[in-house]
């Protein structure tokens, strides 16, 4: 089958932990050169040059030039989603030199790991951080397996300009607890399903939130993330002096 096929030539590929490196150096969507991208992964111009070549050949990657300069990038979207998905996968008993497992997102750029495209709804640690907040203040619960919006969290919700029951009919999930990139927030879930689409549309058309064209990295706003952050606090009760 085709599908087999492709499989196992992206995982021949990739199976080379310096092209995995390269790879991963590219996550965030950046154009890099080449030479950033061998001293990154460790190894000399020349090996550098020659793994670049195989990934481009291949379609995992897009060469720029820039004058003298050669730039590569991610080719689509969908290498990245690939990559992160494999990368998020706990594969037992592998072993790690010095005898501890490594950490996953040492390399992450910050500004991914902060705020990123995860597909149509916010990810990053400042969606992991809102989502445990939405379920901490009551507006969303765990009902019988299901993420449910309450009934304080569609008042609160309302007030913002996102009304549950208009997103019941678009029938599909309102709340879904997304742990797809939990690589990039220590391994932490955030909001996906309708209502995640929702906030992100929210959070742009505020002008919270701003979308990079070459990278999947959201610039947040300085008023944005006070905003961001200010939803849903819980309420605390002034003590009479």
């Amino acid at each position: 089958m085709k599908s087999i096929s492709s499989i196992s030539k992206v995982a021949t590929l990739l199976a080379d932990p310096k092209r995995s490196a390269m790879l991963w150096a590219l996550i965030d969507g950046m154009a890099r050169p080449s030479e950033e991208l061998a001293v990154m992964a460790g190894l000399t111009p020349s090996s550098a040059c020659a793994h670049l070549a195989r990934l481009s050949a291949s379609g995992l990657l897009k060469l720029e030039a820039r004058g003298r300069k050669r730039y590569f990038k991610l080719a689509t979207p969908e290498v990245g989603a690939a990559v992160e998905a494999l990368a998020s996968v706990q594969v037992l008993g592998l072993e790690v030199k010095g005898g501890t497992a490594e950490k996953g997102n040492s390399s992450i750029p910050l500004s991914m790991r902060r705020a990123r495209l995860c597909g149509d709804h916010l990810g990053g640690e400042l969606a992991a951080d809102l989502y445990q907040r939405l379920l901490d203040c009551g507006w969303l619960e765990w009902v019988e397996q299901q993420l449910e919006v309450t009934q304080e969290g569609r008042t609160e919700l309302a007030r913002l300009g996102i009304y549950i029951e208009a997103l019941a009919q678009r029938q599909r999930k309102i709340g879904v607890s997304c742990n797809c990139c939990s690589e990039w927030s220590e391994r932490r879930p955030h909001l996906g399903g309708a209502l995640g689409s929702s906030l992100l549309k929210l959070f742009i058309q505020s002008g919270w939130v701003r979308v990079n064209d070459d990278s999947r990295a959201l610039h947040i706003t300085a008023a944005g993330m006070h905003k961001i952050r200010q939803m849903a606090q819980p309420i605390v009760a002034k003590v009479a002096g």
